[in-house]
């Protein structure tokens, strides 16, 4: 999915002319790919909190609930765009480009990234709250690295990136941005998507893979604690046996 995401988006701005009907197109298509893919990032997320919470059923109707009015807003208003915003490509230096015209549809999108940051300010919320109570409950002087320790920083990573997308998302709505050619407009956009793209395909995985690596470290750790206890145990052995031959002991 990310190979597709950044091939429809290298699209919009290519030496091919993609016709207004091709940007409307690839804008519905990569808005459908965002909803899916931040879907089940809010899926991991839920799964993460019920684990830190000790598998509460309350908890996960809630954040089930949450998701899922995010989730159909998202959807509704990709579905009304379609309708009311425009798309128009634009030669540049002999380079095709698409261009948006948000004016009918600003408010809907603006209130989509406002639900969407509402719930992951909910879920970091949670998260720290109860990393913060679990640290709390350990003995004083005591340092740990454990699980709550790991979902609670790449969390951290996460909602960062997520809150730089959010504010320039926002940002491309102001008519100053959204209905300008210049070289700024264009870097804009493009910090825009490289950071659509860090949010979802590097640090969203990442809710997982930090989990995974945590786990291996303790398999690791285990292994190698065992291995040490079954040397230390073998060598008593030896010189138990050893002991009791030398007192002629059978």
């Amino acid at each position: 999915m990310t190979i597709l995401y950044v091939s429809w988006h290298a699209e919009t701005a290519s030496s091919v002319s993609v016709t207004d009907t091709g940007c409307m197109i690839l804008y519905i298509t990569s808005e459908w790919v965002s909803i899916t893919i931040n879907a089940l990032l809010g899926v991991i997320m839920i799964a993460r909190l019920r684990a830190m919470f000790h598998g509460s059923r309350k908890m996960l109707v809630f954040l089930v609930v949450i998701l899922l009015v995010n989730v159909i807003y998202n959807a509704a208003t990709t579905v009304v765009e379609r309708y009311y915003m425009t798309a128009e490509e634009a030669v540049l230096s002999g380079t095709h480009q698409c261009g948006y015209n948000y004016d009918g549809t600003a408010t809907l999108i603006a209130g989509g990234w406002i639900l969407a940051t509402v719930w992951e300010v909910i879920a970091l919320s949670l998260a720290v709250w109860i990393a913060v109570e679990h640290f709390r409950g350990l003995p004083r002087g005591y340092t740990t690295t454990d699980c709550f320790a790991v979902l609670t920083r790449s969390h951290l990573f996460y909602f960062a990136a997520f809150a730089a997308v959010s504010c320039l998302s926002l940002g491309v709505l102001n008519p100053k941005i959204a209905n300008s050619n210049s070289v700024g407009s264009d870097v804009y956009g493009g910090v825009l998507q490289a950071s659509k793209m860090v949010q979802m395909f590097v640090l969203g995985p990442r809710l997982i893979l930090s989990v995974r690596e945590y786990n291996a470290k303790l398999k690791t750790n285990h292994d190698e604690g065992t291995a040490m206890t079954t040397i230390a145990f073998g060598e008593r052995a030896q010189e138990s046996s050893g002991g009791d031959i030398e007192h002629g002991v059978p």
